[in-house]
């Protein structure tokens, strides 16, 4: 069973600073919904806040702008085809999370929902930036709460080795991803 344990907010950025596609959630009136987003990146660290592009023509951007809430989920290697699935469909046409067999779990501090089998989660509140979302459809989020998956984070880092099917995504266009690579350090 996954371990999933908190992230100190003052070193959350960490989840996100190397670039992994995130699959964001979002809830409001009992509605709720999964987007795939590769445009998403740490912003500032105390507190600490996140980016993320939502197009204004998407059911997550009706959510969010209800709610004012969302949550960025980092999914890994063995999520890829969900991810594609997730990102490539409107949540105006069903129900995402059903036709992905993405299965959404309840938050530490939200009502958006995570969704199982992440390895890491930012829950943030949405700072309102009314004209860098209505221009640009950025989103500030200040995070919450911050979570990951205690076989591949500790101590404030990332370590995949041995755990491939846990690297994270990153999306290149068509279909195609990268999964993180081997780390190396230089003393």
């Amino acid at each position: 069973m996954t371990k999933i344990i908190d992230v100190d907010l003052a070193k959350c950025y960490r989840l996100l600073n190397h670039g992994p596609t995130v699959l964001v959630t979002s809830a409001f009136e009992g509605k709720q919904n999964v987007m795939a987003a590769a445009w998403a990146m740490p912003l500032d660290f105390d507190p600490p806040k996140m980016l993320v592009v939502i197009d204004k023509n998407t059911y997550s951007r009706h959510l969010i702008d209800g709610s004012g809430e969302f949550i960025l989920n980092i999914p890994c290697r063995a999520q890829a085809a969900q991810v594609l699935k997730v990102g490539s469909e409107s949540g105006n046409d069903g129900d995402k999370f059903a036709s992905s067999q993405l299965q959404p779990l309840a938050a530490q501090k939200m009502a958006a929902p995570r969704v199982a089998g992440c390895i890491g989660y930012l829950e943030c509140k949405v700072i309102q930036e009314t004209h860098n979302q209505q221009k640009y459809d950025l989103f500030i989020g200040e995070v919450i709460a911050a979570q990951a998956d205690a076989d591949v984070y500790s101590e404030g880092r990332w370590h995949f080795d041995g755990h491939d099917e846990k690297r994270t995504l990153h999306y290149i266009s068509g279909g195609a991803f990268f999964s993180i690579g081997d780390q190396f350090t230089i003393d």
